[in-house]
């Protein structure tokens, strides 16, 4: 369940318009506090009458949509339309501040701490979910569980040499979330090659553990993966990732002496 909301704090963080797509908004349910209920009548009595007949028109008019669009379902904050549209004015205008810089920056520090207090909510979910995945996965007779937390299950055994750190490797591969939502694949692709050191810990870990022609199912954690931070949009913060993986073959670096 994604449920963090990325458009403000993005928007907090690099500063106002034109950078929407850096930031996409995905519709959830926050776990973050629910901010206190404004007036309904007050977005209702936002001026509507609006001229398009030139381009800047048109342009200021794109402008104003897109950003409404990212922000109209954030979680965080209940958007009030007519504060927005007075911040907007009184920047256009030059007009004197409503908010001196210190109540501005007093604001964005409070929405932050919002923003991570929610962010944090949903690892901790998610990291618990995986335990509690890992830890059925790790009972099953197939499945072998290392000393990093590291689970493999052998669906093909190959016979081929087993990589070393220094090796770089072609790999077919398949990844999804413990739900299983595909977050990447090479299987519509071309196999990849990749040094053996050039991944996340645990792909490096079970790498040197199979022989080429191998394919094993990997149940990597958060912890071995991408940790708390994750790789959005696809993959959440404290997920536990699931490969298959093929190891097709080792490429030896050039020798030296050609």
């Amino acid at each position: 369940m994604k449920t963090h909301p990325r458009l403000l704090s993005c928007l907090l963080l690099v500063g106002f318009p034109l950078l929407f797509s850096a930031c996409q908004k995905e519709p959830a349910q926050s776990t973050a506090p629910a901010p206190a209920e404004a007036p309904a009548a007050d977005n209702a009595a936002v001026n509507t009458e609006v001229t398009l007949e030139t381009l800047d028109q048109r342009v200021s008019y794109a402008v104003g949509r897109n950003f409404g669009n990212q922000i109209r379902n954030d979680q965080l904050v209940d958007v009030d339309a007519n504060a927005v549209i007075a911040g907007l004015r009184d920047a256009l205008s030059s007009a004197e501040a409503k908010m001196t810089d210190e109540e501005i920056n007093q604001a964005f520090t409070e929405i932050r701490a919002r923003a991570q207090e929610a962010q944090m909510l949903e690892v901790n979910a998610e990291k618990e979910r995986a335990a509690q995945f890992l830890a059925t996965n790790g009972q099953r007779s197939e499945v072998t569980t290392t000393g990093s937390g590291l689970q493999y299950e052998i669906l093909v055994e190959g016979d081929g040499p087993k990589p070393t750190p220094d090796d770089k490797v072609n790999v077919h591969y398949h990844g999804t979330l413990i739900n299983g939502d595909v977050f990447d694949s090479s299987l519509q692709r071309e196999p990849i090659s990749f040094p053996v050191t050039g991944v996340i810990a645990g792909w490096v870990e079970a790498l040197q553990l199979m022989p080429v022609g191998s394919k094993w199912k990997l149940y990597i954690p958060s912890d071995i993966a991408y940790g708390d931070q994750g790789r959005p949009p696809k993959i959440p913060g404290g997920a536990t990732l699931v490969f298959e993986v093929e190891l097709l073959g080792i490429e030896k670096p050039p020798s030296d002496n050609s």
